[in-house]
């Protein structure tokens, strides 16, 4: 017998609908197994399919399963904007007005409302430090890049296994042109700096070509890791907008507030689909 659940896309991280990065949400779905869950995530084959439970812990509003087309992850920064969207959305009614809680693999994730939309705060990280080198030189040689276009490397790990590298300026990060087959299993991170003048501060760019994502248009979970990183450093003032996804036609932008001992990753978010999945 067949199953029928309200679903959501939503659009995160950018003001113009279609120009940021998609998230599927099914509500509602406890009665799925995880095989279903998965196979709805291969069907869809956007970067993330999120899943709507009753949650688990006490302290939380809802809990959230996240699938890519390959496997599930812990944690993911988009869908956890977009899927919180969808939840408010559909009537969901949080414990603190300000504040929403979620539940996902890798624990409690707080969410902060705002009239300038919906921030989450950054876990922490899970692996840091310098990349090994004959990691790194694996990387610098997929992306074709010389020496000299490298400032800094580090992991900046907080659950999809993500290493960051820092380029000398925003527009060796949009010229960047990696063999995807020399990535293999890195889940990888560039950033460079704009001039000044510019619109934003940084381009980022992600590369997970193990997961089924050759390039992901909009990355919350990177862009919060790599904040982290920056700001412990001096690499990057407390608040700042990071570009994304310019390269493959989208127009994402990702605010960055440091607050205290804690880094907030907002977007605008807003839901371009409404409708029912069938399992």
């Amino acid at each position: 017998m067949s199953t029928s659940l309200n679903f959501s896309q939503v659009d995160v991280f950018s003001s113009e609908a279609y120009r940021g990065n998609p998230v599927a949400v099914v509500h509602d779905a406890d009665v799925l197994s995880v095989d279903q869950m998965a196979c709805f995530a291969r069907w869809t084959n956007l970067s993330e399919t999120t899943f709507l439970l009753t949650p688990t812990n006490m302290e939380a509003d809802y809990r959230l399963r996240i699938f890519t087309p390959a496997g599930e992850l812990p944690f993911a920064g988009h869908p956890t904007l977009g899927s919180c969207h969808a939840w408010l959305e559909a009537g969901g009614e949080a414990r603190d007005s300000q504040v929403v809680m979620q539940e996902c693999e890798a624990g409690l994730v707080r969410i902060r409302r705002s009239d300038q939309g919906l921030a989450f705060a950054a876990p922490p990280v899970l692996r840091s430090g310098a990349l090994e080198p004959e990691f790194l030189q694996r990387l610098m040689t997929a992306l074709k890049l010389p020496g000299e276009a490298l400032v800094a490397h580090q992991w900046v790990d907080n659950g999809p296994g993500w290493c960051a590298l820092q380029l000398d300026s925003a527009q060796r990060v949009l010229d960047a042109d990696p063999d995807m087959y020399g990535l293999g299993d890195a889940c990888l991170g560039l950033v460079g700096a704009y001039p000044e003048s510019a619109e934003t501060d940084f381009e980022v760019r992600a590369f997970v070509p193990s997961l089924g994502v050759p390039e992901d248009p909009v990355t919350g979970s990177l862009n919060a890791s790599i904040a982290q990183w920056l700001i412990r450093e001096g690499r990057a003032p407390n608040n700042y907008v990071a570009s994304q996804g310019t390269v493959i036609g989208r127009a994402g932008r990702i605010q960055v507030i440091g607050d205290q001992d804690t880094v907030w990753i907002g977007g605008q978010t807003m839901t371009c689909i409404h409708g029912r999945a069938t399992f």
